[in-house]
């Protein structure tokens, strides 16, 4: 097994590799990028343990959805494994995702957009709700490209607590023909599994940290660099690449 410096070295050249990629998309014409366009836009909801009404409380269900989302360990591991360096502040970051497709393991580089943390009127005007939240963007050399939005939201006046996904996605420019005739035929359903099972697990991990009290670990423990996934497996799989 590689020894941690070289594992620590080779993260660090990757993410180094993306840090000054552009997007593969034009961030100007978002408003373009419909189904009507040839787009894929997705939206998904999930409940999540509700709250007393009122703010989000410090180590409720609303705030453990906040640090699931801040580590990045919601995504399934088998599909895919983000890299970043956990010091960085968030609106910063940038992730290396480790993908895996067939029997083929690809990685792709994606950014942190913009971070969400607002008061908001609800759409049906019945009330606020608290949201945080991010997106992150396809870099040159995705297989896809497009935007992704995850938040979590509380209702003020109910403590009703929510997860939701958002996506607009189009497939990318692929030279490789297996790969592009995989992606042809799988990726829409890798698509709707990824958000399906990160739904499924984020439900999973935020019902486990209330069950077990948690907190917010202090920035200093932080890794210099992590794999944000608690899969074993998967970590040892990463571990193995080249």
């Amino acid at each position: 097994m590689p020894e941690p410096h070289d594992l620590l070295a080779r993260h660090r050249a990757r993410l180094d590799a993306y840090r000054d990629a552009g997007y593969n998309f034009d961030l100007t014409r978002t408003h373009e990028y419909t189904a009507a366009n040839g787009w894929n836009v997705d939206d998904y909801e999930t409940e999540l343990p509700t709250e007393a009404p009122g703010p989000p409380a410090p180590q409720g269900s609303w705030a453990a959805a906040r640090e699931v989302l801040r580590r990045y360990t919601f995504p399934p591991p088998d599909l895919i494994t983000g890299i970043f360096l956990p010091d960085q502040p968030l609106e910063q970051r940038v992730m290396v995702l480790r993908g895996q497709f067939l029997f083929f393991t690809f990685w792709f580089g994606v950014r942190i957009g913009g971070v969400t943390d607002e008061r908001r009127t609800l759409p049906d005007g019945s009330g606020e709700e608290q949201v945080w939240g991010y997106n992150y963007r396809t870099l040159e050399g995705h297989f896809e490209r497009g935007q992704i939005d995850f938040t979590v939201h509380k209702h003020l006046a109910t403590g009703r607590v929510l997860f939701r996904i958002h996506a607009f996605s189009q497939t990318g420019r692929i030279r490789n023909p297996f790969y592009w005739l995989g992606f042809r035929l799988f990726g829409r359903m890798l698509q709707k599994r990824f958000s399906r099972e990160s739904m499924r697990r984020l439900r999973e991990q935020v019902a486990e940290m209330l069950r077990q009290g948690w907190t917010v670990p202090p920035a200093a423990e932080a890794p210099p660099v992590q794999a944000a996934a608690h899969n074993e497996a998967a970590q040892q799989q990463l571990d193995k690449l080249p």
